[in-house]
């Protein structure tokens, strides 16, 4: 299995810059593969992306190198299994409340010894062309990264447990999720919201796990990093659309 870049990062205590991807191109992803990401994360659980597509995503970030990710829709070893097997090298598990689904979004991901992934000679193990199994269970436990998305009250109070998981590579805050499982549905500059927010960042700031947000201004970023994200995501469209307005309104002028 190819070296996961961002997590090599991670572990040297860097931090990495991504984008979330909800559009099921494989050209697409080559381009944004020539724009400097560290990571993609292909957008499953609020896109229409399939396995078949994934694939040929992954394929078109591994031209420079971008380490690709998977947000799947739910936190269940099939729907893990048929990404992961398209050799994208992690995945985002959404609205994981517990430790025992933390240790079950592990499972899925990591073949033995550390979980019970289906084992097979899909494009994930070189179609089982280019080494023993064996080889490439090492390999894949080593380079696949499980990144855990909290966004409820329930998720805060297992998370001093689960930030101790060897496993898990990074904590991410889902603010808007947060704020609608608080009752405050899109307020998310709400003193509860933020309060939540606050505990995540105390839990995850003193264990191995990398803290991981979601921003949409590279000020939102900047701040963020200081507070010690290391793991930073946007959207395509947060990028995007200030680029396409600033630009039409001064050729319009």
């Amino acid at each position: 299995m190819r070296a996961n870049q961002t997590k090599a990062k991670l572990k040297a205590g860097e931090t990495v810059y991504g984008s979330f991807v909800r559009y099921p191109d494989a050209s697409l992803i080559e381009v944004l593969g020539y724009l400097g990401w560290d990571f993609l994360v292909f957008d499953a659980e609020h896109g229409t992306l399939e396995p078949r597509e994934c694939e040929n995503m992954v394929r078109a970030a591994e031209l420079r190198n971008v380490t690709s990710l998977v947000r799947v829709t739910t936190n269940q070893p099939p729907t893990i299994l048929r990404l992961m097997d398209t050799a994208v090298q992690g995945v985002h598990v959404p609205w994981v409340n517990t430790v025992a689904e933390a240790e079950r979004a592990v499972r899925s991901v990591k073949y033995h010894p550390s979980g019970n992934r289906g084992l097979a000679g899909v494009r994930a193990a070189g179609f089982g062309q280019s080494g023993s199994f064996g080889d490439y269970i090492q390999s894949a436990n080593s380079e696949t990264m499980v990144v855990l998305q909290i966004e409820s009250p329930e998720a805060i109070d297992a998370l001093p447990t689960i930030v101790k998981m060897e496993e898990v590579d990074a904590i991410f805050i889902g603010p808007t999720d947060l704020s609608h499982s608080l009752g405050l549905p899109g307020q998310l500059q709400h003193a509860t919201v933020q309060a939540a927010i606050q505990k995540i960042v105390d839990i995850v700031a003193p264990s191995q796990v990398a803290l991981g947000i979601m921003v949409g201004t590279a000020q939102a970023a900047r701040e963020w990093k200081e507070r010690g994200a290391r793991y930073i995501v946007t959207t395509l469209e947060a990028i995007m659309a200030p680029a396409v307005r600033d630009y039409l309104k001064e050729v319009r002028k």
